[in-house]
């Protein structure tokens, strides 16, 4: 088989030109007829790297995307990530006057919403990118995986379309004389169950790129879980037309039954077998890798950007904090009151110092007084009761609280410290100053047992048929047993499985909790402890520049 160049990223040029922001599938290319001077494994690298950079030139330079002055806002897990975090119970932005961050924070968007033109910018561009692809390479027996590959590819983005926008601009072929046309959220649903079932058979079977040659491809257990996630949220997409309970259920089944893959639990040098799936070294480490169905490849050399490991570890950290991992600390991003609320339910218990490092403080001397206050991350683990508990709340970078009276500073909340550039052989990392090594788990196998667990329940009605899974998810965390009781016992546990993960709306709004008054947090409508939110919300407007562009897209109700 071909070696697909992952790693090196002047592999993944492709001179085609697709740099726009509107118009093959509105993506405006410097000429789209012209033939690409790469070859087809470039092409398919190219491909695979819209995952995780944002252009040609590594963090930065010769961008995909034209027409945003941060190029770090571009790419694909950052966009999709702020889309689905920034507003909800997990975590808020500190710097409220950074460019449509506040009606993000509030959800109080307009189709105007530039963060929401970029996600549907990126999405757009890298199908135009996969049909281009298609369009070239031949569909014989000698290409035949990489093409399913690449319609994997597609279906993902086409999928977060759907869960973003509720319907897409849509076309499966590559050319410049016909506008994309709409689809719906039904038939978009429909399109992706029918692309999903007839490409997994052409791809390697699952598990068999969970090794060092081949890790960061898709094969078929990423497309078996992007399914089993379709069908979850079938109602959601089809307006309750179609409840595919069973089929996601089907799919976790070939998942959690695939000896190729398995929960990380076993601890290694103090690191747990949850903390080992977010560090530097989790393409490399078998513990980690057997967990993660689908990686966004990071490298702090060769594969940099501002938009993927970068932004998940460094936002979430500041100057003084112990164990940074970067030399680059941001500042932004910290945990919501109702996140550290999951791992304590009575906020008193959580243990947070009052007093700031002092003055010229080593960082053995800010461990030191963490240690005294109890409010060291090993201590905020152990008093939670869970290691998925992983905040910092001591005294490096200053007093933080958790009853802000307005959003002005990283310190209005706990400091979120689960993505971690260090290795959990503690061996160096590539880059000692700030671009991390970690990559970024896309599918886990934990979603194939919370999704199991859901899903059960809701073809059945009866909570007690989701308490098996989440038992197994629990017990890798060493939490204390939960016995489901409601619906939002589910819910809880998806929060603490996966906060941070960049999947949180899709949840809250499967549950009807995402809008309305049936769950309000801090600052959810732009009130400190919360306020209803209309229901036109759960979707995203699509953006007024496409509608101007292309006359048959419509605009989502209400805005």
């Amino acid at each position: 088989m071909k070696k697909i160049l992952l790693n090196t990223i002047t592999a993944a040029v492709l001179t085609v030109g697709l740099t726009g922001c509107a118009d093959d599938l509105n993506i405006s290319s410097i000429d789209p007829q012209s033939k690409p001077g790469a070859s087809d494994m470039e092409l398919l690298a190219k491909c695979y790297s819209t995952l995780g950079v944002t252009g040609q030139k590594g963090p930065a330079g010769n961008a995909d995307l034209a027409g945003i002055e941060d190029e770090g806002e571009s790419g694909f897990y950052r966009t999709t990530f702020n889309c689905q975090e920034l507003m909800t119970d997990e975590c808020a932005w500190a710097w409220q006057d950074n460019q449509d961050i506040a009606p993000f924070t509030t959800i109080s968007w307009n189709s105007s919403s530039a963060r929401t033109q970029w996600v549907y910018t990126r999405l757009t561009y890298d199908i135009t990118l996969f049909n281009s692809y298609l369009s070239q390479v031949p569909d014989d027996a000698e290409n035949s995986q990489y093409r399913a590959e690449v319609r994997f590819l597609r279906a993902l983005n086409y999928w977060y379309l759907l869960d973003l926008f509720g319907k897409a601009p849509f076309k499966t072929e590559f050319n410049i004389t016909e506008l994309p046309t709409e689809i719906s959220g039904p038939d978009l649903y429909t399109w992706l169950d029918n692309e999903l079932t007839e490409i997994e058979p052409l791809m390697a079977e699952a598990g068999s790129f969970c090794n060092a040659q081949n890790f960061g491809r898709a094969d078929r257990g990423a497309a078996y879980m992007l399914h089993a996630r379709l069908a979850l949220n079938s109602a959601v997409y089809t307006k309750g037309a179609v409840k595919d309970y069973q089929k996601a259920i089907d799919y976790c089944d070939l998942l959690i039954g695939n000896s190729n893959y398995g929960l990380a639990t076993k601890e290694k040098n103090g690191y747990s077998g949850y903390q080992q799936v977010f560090m530097a070294d989790n393409d490399e480490n078998p513990e980690a890798m057997k967990e993660i169905i689908l990686p966004i490849r990071q490298d702090g050399q060769k594969i940099r950007c501002h938009s993927g490991a970068m932004y998940v570890v460094n936002s979430m950290r500041t100057a003084g904090m112990p164990n940074m991992g970067t030399t680059n600390g941001w500042a932004c991003l910290f945990a919501r009151r109702a996140l550290v609320q999951k791992f304590f339910p009575t906020l008193s218990d959580f243990p947070i110092s009052t007093e700031a490092a002092p003055d010229g403080a080593t960082e053995a001397d800010i461990m030191a007084l963490d240690q005294q206050d109890g409010s060291s991350t090993a201590q905020i683990v152990a008093k939670a009761g869970d290691k998925r508990a992983l905040f910092y709340a001591g005294r490096g970078g200053g007093v933080r609280t958790l009853y802000p009276e307005a959003i002005t500073a990283f310190t209005n909340g706990a400091s979120i410290v689960k993505w971690d550039n260090h290795r959990s052989d503690l061996q160096p990392t590539h880059d000692q100053t700030e671009y991390p090594d970690v990559d970024i788990p896309l599918f886990r196998l934990a979603e194939a047992y919370l999704t199991r667990a859901e899903a059960k329940w809701r073809l059945s009605g009866n909570l007690s048929d989701a308490q098996a899974d989440i038992d197994v998810i629990r017990n890798r965390a060493r939490a204390a047993k939960l016995i489901v009781t409601s619906e939002e016992d589910i819910l809880d546990e998806w929060c603490r499985e996966f906060y941070v993960e960049g999947r949180r709306r899709s949840d809250l709004v499967r549950f009807n909790r995402f809008t309305g008054s049936a769950y309000l947090w801090d600052w959810k409508g732009g009130t400190p402890n919360g306020t209803s939110v209309d229901s036109h919300f759960n979707v995203y407007p699509i953006p007024y520049d496409e509608l101007l562009n292309n006359k048959n897209l419509k605009q989502n109700e209400e805005y």
